[in-house]
């Protein structure tokens, strides 16, 4: 073993005889610095004894020089390279003890990428020389493998930061104000008919003129992209002919994925981000610190496992040979060791100010909070977020759940968080598919889950209400399937979740039935007015706004094809309700009620003389007790008073006064409009069975209105002419009344023919 590294060594040039000159450096910035005259290599690892660098040519496929960083200050090998330039590739071979049973797996025939490269050359090929232990040895993962991983692994890339951001400035869209829109930076654009081929499926192609102005003339304000750093497809996929389409394995916390960029350089993405925040919109990045593409002790040595596997992963306290598992991918970041909590920030900290991204939505959040002990609302990586003067000023967002002990805590996160609110999801896709017993949970998600995130101060903000996401059916298929059909994984249809509560309507799949595909379409308006009229951050799902469908998959992680891709091919029922949806955004941001800081309560304000909120039964009444306990009832309203929420503006008149009537029977039920102070009539804006309505239509108090089977309806209410009911009432019925006028003009920007170039 020695005798073959020993013959390779003196078969490369060395710094000292006629190699690369290499001065003494600095340990900090950790990755690979340029200065502006060369280059600082900087490289964390608590138990190694030596680290090579390693450089190699532009393509990375013939390795030139093997240098020894010559100091170690602070557990940081380091050294400065004064004739390196951007664009050098490089590697580390990291020295140290072979001893899986300690936690130890350093093996310098595997070159590893640095931990804070900000590009990747190259892909990752699969080959037995990725693993430190020889596969199908006796020893198992206790066995060294001597063959050299170099010809296999991407590598690291120095780059120039250097950007003009010209008169870019963050949206800072408020958090009152945001709506998510969750996409794929590949599958919104490689069908996209206005790119170019050649920026397909690359942030080149997302930044194009018109896939912005789609977003922009829908109403969102935030496109939460799913993972965009460097990462790896599993050997198993890619035996399958499939993609980690998804990107939920990481290997590079700093570097986006080469497979996204058009061009050779990492400024391609701010070029993207620069042209959102000129178009007012922001960019979430989801991350995934959580877990890295290494696996557990029978995965690759890339990285991490071979810099420092004892300090960058959570071993088994009793056997550290093994790794715990809280992450159902095989390992967890271990974010209780210091400098592995640095890292975590420091690559927060770049891309919110290096990147200019505006938030992020973080994977498996609950892992990150984990101490030894398991979850604290005190663990270092919260408090870490919440001190940091960078990070307290862009949007952070949990997904609130892992998969080891304990690991649901939703709600739990501290003030200044969000968090995605999976109840919300259930329970209003139980609610419309026509489940018992739903009204008080669905009376306790619209109202943004007080019972959860009430507290501390959080706002309703803090709860993100989505209906779809990218794990599991797009909405046009939670209509459409009663089952999963994910065949096409490869799994037998084992993976995914079985419990969607969906329903198809009588047909599985698409079907020409004009009935079922109105009742499918009317459900999607009803899924999409609850969303956006409840309180808290709605989030959509790209696509969902024109009925998008992945026939069935609703794990569609590795269809990095058409099953996952979006298609643009829309119909015009598809064009009809996403311009519904556009229309239910205007409506939402003209309503300041339904963006109000307070939660709901139904709490009587003695000076108004009303509640912030009245339950309304069909008799047009207020709700009691029997009313809400009644298993077979599907259909209530709710009375939003804008005078008993209008907080600071109370005493002008304050908000809009609206009434919201949800039925979710199959048949119709007459609802008997309740009278309102201050108010002469209702005005009906919203009803899903009538879509296209493009007039406001009028109701007495009192009136028997017919709310179709499965129907969402809202009425605003119409303020008195009188000296009572303030101007500030009147300013805000007119407000939302233009808003309703100026949908009926404004489309969605698809494109259409007589708009392609």
């Amino acid at each position: 073993m020695q005798n073959t590294t020993a013959s390779l060594l003196k078969s490369l040039p060395r710094a000292g005889r006629g190699g690369t000159r290499v001065e003494a450096g600095q340990p900090f910035p950790r990755g690979a610095t340029w200065d502006g005259f060369g280059v600082n290599f900087a490289l964390f690892s608590a138990n190694a004894t030596k680290v090579e660098l390693c450089l190699f040519d532009e393509t990375g496929e013939n390795e030139l020089e093997r240098i020894v960083l010559p100091e170690y200050t602070n557990e940081v090998f380091h050294g400065y390279l004064p004739d390196a330039r951007p664009g050098q590739v490089y590697g580390y071979r990291v020295h140290g003890p072979y001893e899986p049973e300690n936690g130890h797996r350093f093996n310098y025939n595997k070159l590893l990428l640095d931990p804070y490269a900000k590009q990747h050359v190259g892909e990752l090929k699969w080959d037995h020389a990725l693993f430190g232990y020889t596969i199908g040895h006796p020893d198992g993962d206790l066995s060294f493998d001597e063959r050299d991983s170099a010809p296999f692994v991407p590598k690291s890339q120095v780059i120039d930061p250097a950007f003009t951001w010209g008169t870019e400035t963050r949206p800072n869209v408020p958090w009152e104000r945001t709506i998510f829109y969750e996409t794929h930076v590949k599958g919104f654009t490689q069908r996209h008919p206005s790119v170019p081929e050649r920026d397909r499926g690359k942030f080149s192609g997302l930044a194009h003129h018109d896939v912005v102005r789609y977003i922009q003339s829908l109403g969102v304000t935030s496109v939460e992209l799913l993972p965009i750093h460097a990462y790896v497809d599993d050997s198993y996929l890619v035996e399958k002919g499939l993609r980690n389409y998804w990107g939920y394995n990481t290997l590079g916390f700093f570097a986006p994925d080469p497979r996204y960029m058009g061009s050779p350089f990492v400024n391609e993405f701010k070029e993207m981000v620069s042209t959102y925040h000129h178009a007012g919109l922001e960019i979430i990045l989801d991350v995934v610190y959580n877990h890295t593409a290494e696996g557990n002790e029978n995965g690759p040595t890339l990285s991490f496992k071979g810099i420092d596997n004892a300090s960058y992963y959570r071993l088994m306290p009793d056997n550290k040979r093994y790794y715990i598992n809280d992450t159902g991918t095989g390992n967890t970041v271990n974010t209780s060791h210091p400098r592995v909590m640095q890292l975590v920030m420091d690559s927060l900290r770049y891309w919110a100010g290096e990147m200019h991204v505006d938030g992020f939505r973080f994977d498996l959040a609950t892992i990150l909070a984990r101490e030894p002990h398991g979850f604290s609302e005190e663990s270092s990586f919260l408090h870490a977020t919440m001190q940091d003067p960078l990070l307290t000023r862009v949007k952070l967002i949990a997904e609130p759940w892992d998969c080891g002990p304990g690991g649901y805590q939703v709600g739990r996160f501290p003030p200044g968080w969000a968090e995605w609110n999976d109840g919300y999801r259930d329970t209003i896709r139980a609610y419309w598919k026509g489940e018992q017993g739903k009204i008080p949970a669905v009376a306790s998600k619209i109202s943004a889950s007080a019972d959860l995130f009430d507290k501390r101060g959080r706002r309703p903000w803090a709860s993100v209400n989505f209906i779809t996401a990218h794990d599991g059916f797009t909405l046009h298929d939670t209509v459409c399937y009663n089952d999963k059909h994910n065949e096409a994984n490869g799994e037998d249809n084992r993976d995914g979740h079985s419990h969607n509560l969906s329903y198809n309507y009588g047909v599985e799949g698409l079907t020409d039935d004009p009935a079922i595909n109105e009742v499918r379409f009317r459900q999607l308006r009803n899924f999409f007015t609850t969303l956006l009229f409840s309180r808290g951050t709605p989030m959509i799902l790209a696509g969902d706004e024109f009925a998008r469908t992945q026939n069935g998959n609703n794990n569609a992680y590795a269809q990095d094809n058409e099953i996952g891709w979006v298609d643009w091919n829309v119909t015009e029922q598809g064009v009809e309700l996403a311009e519904f949806v556009q229309k239910l955004i205007m409506l939402r941001q003209s309503l300041p009620m339904l963006r109000r800081g307070r939660f709901l309560h139904g709490t009587f304000d003695e000076e108004i003389g009303a509640k912030d909120v009245t339950w309304i039964s069909p008799s047009g009444s207020e709700m009691q007790d029997g009313e809400w306990q009644d298993a077979g009832a599907r259909c209530f309203g709710l009375l939003l008073d804008g005078r008993a929420q209008a907080e600071g503006i109370r005493r002008l008149g304050g908000d809009a006064t609206m009434l919201l009537v949800l039925n979710a029977h199959d048949d119709v039920v007459n609802f008997k409009l309740p009278s309102a102070p201050g108010g002469k009539r209702w005005v009906s804006i919203i009803d899903t069975n009538l879509p296209n309505r493009s007039e406001l239509a009028h109701f007495d108090f009192g009136t028997d209105y017919m709310a179709t089977g499965r129907s969402f309806l809202v009425f605003l209410l119409e303020p008195e002419q009188n000296d009572d009911v303030s101007d500030a009432a009147h300013q805000a019925f007119a407000h939302v009344a233009e808003a309703f006028r100026k949908s009926a003009v404004d489309r969605v920007h698809f494109m259409r023919p007589e708009s392609q170039d």
